[in-house]
């Protein structure tokens, strides 16, 4: 292929625009044009495609967000904004395209390669939500930066001795309230995959005190509940003074890790090369440290494992 097109889609992740940066100038490095796609997939249907060049790219590798721009597409599942999709990147010349996304993301991809167009996925999505790879692009960064929160908090709840519940992002995957439970020494991790019972809090939480704890962290994954719904009942159940803390869109921002800019650039150079050869109907990804790329279709049908052993532990030492 000789001119190919990048863009963003779905939910912003820290890491986009190093994998944006790493498609623009190895595509240039290998001889091939490129075209940014603002907007994501919207993008494709209203035509809104830039050159890019080495210059384009410059100073970003540090930046949280996506220079992109990124957009929800519900227009893009039909047939008709698929077409005019396709016939916007063939006026362009453009023979492939990668899209950088989640799973809602790559069926956009897929639906462009089952219509002939070569496309490939790179996994951007804090949450980890992504079964074929290991880690997604900025979920390392958002995870450092709920660290970071979890950290301010525990001092002023040590200070007063409280118990704060601290509400993270994760609709179906609870990685990031996992991770970051562990990390941070959580007394309770609450999780979509194992939802805890109000009387198993109760007890972790009054146990804990049992022994002496004067303050605790609870860490619930908002697919798993809300913090002040879970705030409610537990001081109608227990004489602990509770707060509640729910993030929000500050776990989205800042500048991407180094993990996240090392996958962002590793994933982004994988993908030039899948084009390079025209392959498409592919998702790049991460497995046991190794970068390796596999069917979209296999890949999205694929069900994320929890770790059940992992949970457990964290169980056992955030006693």
């Amino acid at each position: 292929m000789k001119k190919i097109a990048v863009l963003t889609s779905g939910g912003d992740a820290p890491g986009m625009n190093a994998a944006i940066r790493a498609v623009v100038r190895y595509g240039i490095g290998v001889g091939m044009e490129v075209m940014g796609v603002e907007r994501g997939l919207q993008g494709l249907i209203d035509d809104l495609f830039i050159p890019m060049n080495m210059r384009s790219v410059s100073d970003i590798i540090h930046r949280g967000g996506t220079i992109l721009k990124t957009a929800r597409c519900p227009e893009f599942k039909t047939e008709e904004g698929q077409l005019k999709a396709i016939a916007n990147l063939k006026k362009h010349g453009i023979e492939g395209l990668i899209v950088i996304g989640g799973d809602g993301s790559f069926m956009g991809a897929k639906a462009m390669t089952d219509r002939g167009f070569p496309s490939i996925g790179i996994p951007g999505t804090i949450d980890n939500d992504l079964a074929y790879t290991d880690y997604t692009l900025g979920f390392d960064t958002a995870c450092n930066t709920i660290l970071d929160a979890i950290n301010k908090i525990r001092d002023t709840m040590s200070s007063h001795e409280r118990v704060s519940i601290i509400e993270v992002m994760g609709r179906n995957c609870g990685d990031l309230a996992l991770y970051c439970g562990i990390c941070g020494g959580a007394e309770v991790i609450i999780v979509p995959e194992h939802k805890l019972t109000i009387e198993e809090i109760v007890d972790i939480l009054c146990g804990g005190k049992a022994h002496g704890k004067t303050s605790g962290i609870i860490l619930l994954a908002e697919g798993a509940g809300h913090a002040d719904d879970l705030k409610t009942e537990l001081m109608a159940r227990t004489d602990l003074v509770v707060k509640s803390t729910r993030l929000g869109h500050v776990q989205r921002g800042g500048s991407p890790s180094c993990r996240d800019r090392y996958l962002g650039t590793c994933f982004g150079v994988h993908a030039v090369k899948l084009l390079e050869k025209g392959i498409g109907n592919r998702i790049v990804g991460i497995k046991d440290n190794k970068f390796y790329d596999m069917d979209i279709i296999e890949g999205c049908a694929m069900k994320k494992k929890f770790d059940s052993e992992l949970y457990e532990t964290a169980l056992i030492v955030g006693k």
